[in-house]
C-alpha cells in the first residue's frame, strides 16, 4: 500500500513548484522608473531581484534558473525576516531624564503640560535608574554586549547634571548618546560628552534663520538658530556627530539647500525626518506624500553629488535604513522601518518618573504606559497589554499595507502615528508613498551601481551573499 505523506492541516496540497500559485511564493514584478530594469520581489521572505525587463517572462518561468536557485533559499530568507521581526531582544533605551524643554517647537510629540511642568531626575534618581536597567540588561543579553543608552527629550540638558553624572557612573557599561537642541550647549557640556565618544545628535530644520524659526522656537517665539549653528561649528570634526531635519510643509521646498548647509558644516550624518504626525500640531504641518517624495529625492541625489565634488560622504540615516534594508536587512541600524517596529522590542523609552512606555513618541499617553522602572520590572511591561499593542502590530494585519510588495522594507510606520492620527494599531501610518518612492530609488540606484555612496563606511563588514544571480 502506498504510504501518502499526511497533509499539514490548512495548508494546500500544491508542492509549491511555480511562482503565484498554490504554495509557491509570491513574486511580484514592481516598476522600479528604470530604463532597463523591472524590480522582483517575494514580499513574505522581503528578497528582491533586479530583472532586465527583456527577460522578465524568463525569470518567472517556472524550471528555470531563477525559480530553482530561489527555492533553494527560501526557507533561510525566511528565516532571516522572522528573526529581525520576532527574534530580538531590548537593547536599548530612550531615556528622558526631564519631561521639561526650554523650547516649544510645532510638531512636538510630547504633550505641551509635560513640557511645561513635567519632572527632572535628580543626579541620585538617575544613577538608580541605570543601576536598575544594567541589571536587567545582565540578565538578558550576552555578557559582551553594551546596551545604549540614548538620552532623548523632551530636552536632556535641562537635567545636564543627572545627565553627565550616570555617564561617569556606568562608562564601561553603556553606550551613551545624547539628542539635543543645542540651545544650552557651552564648552563645558561639549567638552565632557566629545572627550568620552558619547554619540550627540542635533536639532535643526532650516539652512537659515526665517525657515528654522517657524518649527523650532523658544516658548517665547524667539529664533535659536544662532546657537545650534554655533554647537554644529564646534562639533565640525566630531566623528559621533548627527543632525536632524524633522522635515514639514515650512521647510521641504529647501532640502536641497539644508543639505548643502548641513555639509557644509563638517555633518557627517543627517536624518531628514518627515514630520511625526502624533499631535495635531505636527499634522497641520505635514506635506503630502507626492509633494514631499519630489524634493526629498532631490536631496538624496544632491548628497551624492556633494560626495563626488567633495570625496566626504553626507549619508541621510534615515533612508540608508531603508537602502539597506533592501541589500542586507540584517545589517540595518534603525528599527522604525520593519514591522512589528523596534517599539518595545528592540528598545524602549524610560520618562523622567520612572514610566516605562514602547517608544518616546508614546511618552505622556497613558494608554501605553506599561509599568514603572522604580516600582516595578522590565520584565512585567515588556509582556503588559500597553506594550503587546504595539509589539503586536503586524504590517500582514493591515491594509493596503499586507498586499504591498514592499511592506518588509517599509513596516508601515509608525504606530504612534497610526493610533493618534487613523485611530489604530490596524491602520497605516503617514507617508506610505514617500515610503514606496524611497524603495523605487533605492532599487535604482542598485540597479546603476551608485548604492555605496549612500551607506556609511563599513555597512557590509558583516554580510554575506544569500543568493547570487546575475543571469536575469
Amino acid at each position: 500500500m502506498r504510504n501518502v505523506k499526511k497533509q499539514a492541516a490548512g495548508r494546500a496540497s500544491s508542492r509549491g513548484l511555480h511562482f503565484n500559485t498554490g504554495n509557491g511564493p509570491a513574486m511580484l514584478p514592481i516598476d522600479i522608473g528604470h530604463p532597463e530594469y523591472m524590480g522582483l520581489i517575494d514580499p513574505d521572505a522581503a528578497f528582491w531581484s533586479l530583472v532586465k525587463k527583456d527577460r522578465l517572462a524568463e525569470a518567472l518561468t517556472s524550471g528555470g534558473t531563477f525559480m530553482k536557485q530561489y527555492l533553494r533559499r527560501r526557507e533561510d530568507l525566511l528565516a532571516e525576516i522572522n528573526a529581525l521581526r520576532f527574534g530580538l531582544a531590548p537593547s536599548a533605551v530612550y531615556f528622558n531624564p526631564t519631561d521639561r524643554c526650554n523650547l516649544n517647537c510645532s510638531y512636538c510629540y510630547i504633550p505641551e503640560s509635560l513640557r511645561q511642568r513635567g519632572k527632572t531626575m535628580t543626579p541620585e534618581r538617575l544613577v538608580e535608574a541605570l543601576k536598575i536597567l544594567k541589571r536587567y540588561f545582565c540578565r538578558t543579553l550576552p555578557k559582551e554586549a553594551r546596551p545604549q543608552i540614548v538620552f532623548h527629550g523632551a530636552e536632556p540638558m535641562i537635567a545636564r547634571e543627572a545627565v553627565f553624572a550616570g555617564i561617569e557612573a556606568f562608562a564601561g557599561d553603556f553606550r551613551f548618546g545624547v539628542q539635543t537642541n543645542g540651545t544650552l550647549f557651552d564648552d563645558e557640556a561639549m567638552a565632557f560628552l566629545t572627550s568620552r565618544g558619547i554619540g550627540i545628535g542635533l536639532s535643526l530644520d532650516a539652512h537659515i534663520d526665517r525657515i528654522a524659526t517657524r518649527t523650532r522656537s523658544t516658548w517665547g517665539r524667539a529664533s535659536v538658530f544662532g546657537k545650534v549653528v554655533a554647537a554644529m561649528e564646534k562639533l565640525r570634526d566630531y566623528p559621533n556627530f548627527n543632525v536632524i531635519c524633522t522635515v514639514t510643509r515650512e521647510n521641504m521646498r529647501h532640502l536641497n539647500a539644508i543639505v548643502d548647509f548641513f555639509h557644509g558644516l563638517g555633518a557627517p550624518v543627517c536624518m531628514l525626518n518627515p514630520v511625526r504626525c502624533t499631535r495635531q500640531g505636527a499634522r497641520d504641518i505635514r506635506p503630502a506624500d507626492h509633494q514631499l517624495s519630489r524634493y526629498y529625492l532631490k536631496a538624496l541625489e544632491r548628497t551624492h553629488e556633494l560626495y563626488r565634488e567633495t570625496g566626504r560622504k553626507l549619508i541621510v540615516a534615515n533612508f540608508a535604513n531603508v537602502l539597506v534594508s533592501i541589500v542586507a536587512p540584517a545589517a540595518r541600524r534603525l528599527m522604525c522601518d520593519i514591522s512589528p517596529c523596534g517599539g518595545g522590542r528592540c528598545f524602549f523609552a524610560v520618562s523622567a518618573s520612572g514610566d516605562l512606555f514602547p517608544c518616546s513618541e508614546f511618552v505622556g499617553t497613558k494608554a501605553f504606559r506599561g509599568g514603572n522602572l522604580f516600582t516595578g520590572s522590565i520584565e512585567e511591561a515588556l509582556e503588559s497589554e500597553a506594550f503587546k499593542r504595539v509589539t503586536g502590530r503586524r504590517v500582514e494585519d493591515i491594509a493596503p499595507c499586507k498586499r504591498c510588495a514592499v511592506r518588509h522594507f517599509c513596516g508601515s510606520p509608525c504606530p504612534a502615528e497610526a493610533h493618534e492620527m487613523n485611530g489604530g494599531m490596524d491602520r497605516p501610518g503617514a507617508f506610505c508613498e514617500l515610503y514606496e518612492d524611497q524603495v523605487r530609488y533605492a532599487l535604482r540606484l542598485i540597479a546603476d551601481g551608485r548604492h555605496d555612496a549612500f551607506l556609511w563606511e563599513g555597512w557590509d563588514k558583516e554580510t554575506t551573499t544569500t543568493i547570487d544571480i546575475t543571469s536575469l
